[in-house]
């Protein structure tokens, strides 16, 4: 594969989105960093290319083009748009060097406020339609359906935020709910620091940036949760059951609706799962044949918050998705400065896309 040949295939699956109706875009590759770094979550700020710009601050290589795309369009308005772009992105990596480190994207974002089964279902179509022929699977998600249950959780509000923070660290997201649970004991230290009556007696000077008002509401925070109780244990089956569903949706739908009974508080979005599905089947997709996962999206962005997707190729197991993408309708009240309206969309590996083609040939 040659570099020729990648921008060759993303110029053509660019052309083929402004087709359907897309408009054209093209984000700056150096993008403001402060507020990037914390957008796209704690994984990409280990493998974002930061750099410092005498006049301009911290930069960043943009890691995708998602937020800018958001940006953008909510500057100039939150009106319903559909986008398409085309270049590199950059991804450090510390852990295999056989992954690249700067690729080309092309990507299809749709902006609409109304009947958001239908855009779900359009973003996912249209991705797909660009992989015929490809040996790919689709798989499928919904974080909206995660955060849901964290919501239905009969605990503090403090409990649920923390669980909300780490949705997309499964291990420390576990973690947290041994601890909740009391299913693990809480370290010795805890035990004698939350026991004491002056908590500082013997402590030392300060070190490190907090004060000692905020060391002080940091452990009285820890004394409220140490007198809550544990999360009930059905409710506690219940989650772990949702985490552990994979299966073609239809069946995870109805395997969902049956967990609800303890956590009342999906119905919601399972309606909205049940929607998209419909919407699915009347744009020609076999929704029988299409895989589920209800952890699917925990270790992509922090910026999802609904349907999430990836195309992954079935004759190389350990490669990156091909495309993915997914809902994101946070993101855009989170930039629009009192404005919001619906998004979601979805990007291509042209580069990986010429690999397969070879393997197919």
């Amino acid at each position: 594969m040659t570099r020729k040949a990648e921008l060759s295939l993303a110029a053509r699956l660019r052309a083929g989105f402004e087709s359907a109706g897309a408009e054209v875009i093209e984000p700056p590759i150096l993008q403001p960093a402060e507020a990037l770094l914390d957008l796209y979550g704690e994984d990409i700020r280990a493998r974002a290319y930061v750099t410092s710009d005498a006049l301009r601050g911290e930069q960043m290589l943009r890691p995708d083009f998602t937020v800018p795309v958001v940006q953008m369009h909510m500057q100039g308005g939150a009106e319903p748009a559909r986008y398409t772009y085309s270049g590199t992105v950059f991804r450090r990596q510390e852990h295999d060097e056989e992954r690249a480190n700067e690729y080309v994207q092309v990507g299809y974002e749709l902006f609409a406020r109304d009947d958001p089964a239908a855009a779900d279902a359009e973003v996912f179509t249209r991705i797909g339609e660009a992989l015929s022929g490809l040996p790919v699977r689709a798989a499928t998600g919904d974080m909206g359906i995660l955060t849901a249950a964290v919501s239905s959780l009969t605990t503090s509000a403090a409990r649920k935020a923390a669980l909300m923070r780490h949705i997309w660290r499964p291990r420390r997201f576990r973690a947290l709910l041994d601890r909740y649970a009391h299913r693990t004991p809480p370290p010795e230290a805890r035990v004698a620091l939350l026991a004491a009556a002056d908590p500082f007696r013997e402590a030392g000077p300060l070190i490190g940036k907090r004060s000692r008002a905020e060391i002080a509401l940091r452990i009285e925070a820890l004394r409220a949760d140490a007198a809550l109780p544990p999360i009930a244990e059905h409710e506690l089956d219940a989650l772990e059951t949702l985490l552990s569903v994979r299966e073609t949706a239809p069946h995870a739908l109805q395997h969902l609706r049956d967990i609800a009974v303890d956590l009342p508080g999906l119905v919601p979005a399972l309606d909205r799962l049940s929607a998209r599905l419909e919407a699915l089947a009347a744009r020609g997709v076999d929704v029988d044949a299409l895989d589920f996962e209800a952890s699917f999206g925990r270790m992509t962005m922090e910026y999802y918050d609904g349907f999430v997707f990836g195309f992954h190729a079935e004759t190389r197991p350990g490669w990156p998705a091909v495309a993915s993408g997914g809902r994101y309708d946070a993101l855009t009240r989170r930039l629009g400065r009192g404005r919001a309206i619906p998004a979601v969309g979805g990007v291509l590996r042209p580069g990986l896309m010429l690999e397969l083609g070879g393997d197919a040939s």
